[in-house]
């Protein structure tokens, strides 16, 4: 195109940032009046102008969902978080390992996720973690600690589970159904247990009951 046609489409491409996003092939068809080349060209323009947009909102957003989950911190207590394992509906939990020399042993951090930190959050939050302090059952993960971040936030440590979910395991494993149901029994033992602690899990599904290696749920 010549000088005097990049500046009409250059203008064009202007002037049809003003027009609504639906209305704009409409309101080019009739400013180019027939003139193809013009109006591939500024069809081009809007076209990169729109996905140049799309591409920064979602910079942006992924941004803000990094600051929003991203721990304050990197340690809690004797324990330096390693890596997000899972997310529920207020926590987040990190694979962890202590930092100082009394022991060294993988296991599950749990803190409020960044954002949800309101009162009764926090004190539901607690609750949670006196509740896993009154369960013992080989097939529920034990709590071994908990306590309150250098930056104020309460966490709990838990037995880490190096498993899979129960769905995965059987389908890896290629169980059959009396397996599968055999697998299920100590599930079953666990919310048996954990019922007559009068603790109701409220989220039992799949991705919360883990399977070890060794076939362990």
């Amino acid at each position: 195109m010549t000088p005097e046609r990049w500046k009409q489409a250059e203008d064009l491409f202007n002037r049809a940032l003003d027009e609504p996003a639906t209305a704009r092939e409409a309101w080019l068809e009739r400013e180019c009046a027939g003139d193809d080349e013009m109006k591939r060209e500024v069809a081009g323009l809007l076209a990169s102008d729109a996905q140049t947009k799309s591409n920064l909102a979602g910079s942006v957003k992924s941004a803000v969902l990094e600051l929003e989950t991203t721990p304050r911190t990197r340690f809690v207590g004797p324990y330096e978080l390693l890596r997000e394992l899972g997310r529920g509906g207020m926590g987040t939990v990190y694979l962890g390992k202590r930092t100082d020399d009394v022991y060294d042993k993988d296991v599950a951090i749990k803190l409020v996720t960044p954002g949800m930190d309101t009162d009764f959050l926090l004190a539901r939050f607690k609750r949670e973690r006196q509740v896993l302090a009154s369960l013992e059952h080989p097939n529920i993960a034990r709590l071994l600690d908990g306590g309150t971040s250098q930056t104020g936030e309460p966490y709990f440590v838990m037995e880490y589970i190096p498993g899979v979910p129960i769905t995965q395991y059987c389908q890896e494993k290629q169980l059959s159904v009396a397996d599968r149901l055999r697998l299920f029994l100590p599930v079953c033992a666990a919310v048996t247990y954990a019922h007559s602690r009068f603790v109701v899990h409220r989220d039992l599904k799949p991705g919360n009951i883990l399977v070890e290696e060794n076939g362990t749920p």
